[in-house]
């Protein structure tokens, strides 16, 4: 899985194409777009909160810090960054 640390700006917008059932969880930086393969299956909201999981790992962040803006039911996605709650150590 790429290290994505250096996107984790707050207000930065993801672009995403997601692929639920895959044999493994790995993100995959490629022409600008983040291929999001998780193990999670596409039912009851299941894969995106794997892909939102995987992602904040992959920024260092909270997962409660990623907004999913697009895409709930698609393969294409927007997710964003948002700020950390004030008072946060993070």
């Amino acid at each position: 899985m790429d290290d994505l640390t250096h996107m984790a700006v707050p207000g930065t917008v993801f672009t995403l194409r997601a692929t639920p059932g895959a044999r493994r969880n790995s993100i995959v930086v490629q022409d600008g777009i983040l291929r999001v393969h998780v193990t999670a299956p596409p039912e009851d909201g299941k894969a995106n909160k794997a892909i939102l999981k995987l992602l904040a790992k992959a920024l260092s962040v909270a997962p409660s810090r990623l907004v999913l803006m697009r895409g709930a039911g698609a393969r294409d996605k927007l997710v964003r960054l948002d700020q950390p709650a004030s008072g946060s150590s993070r």
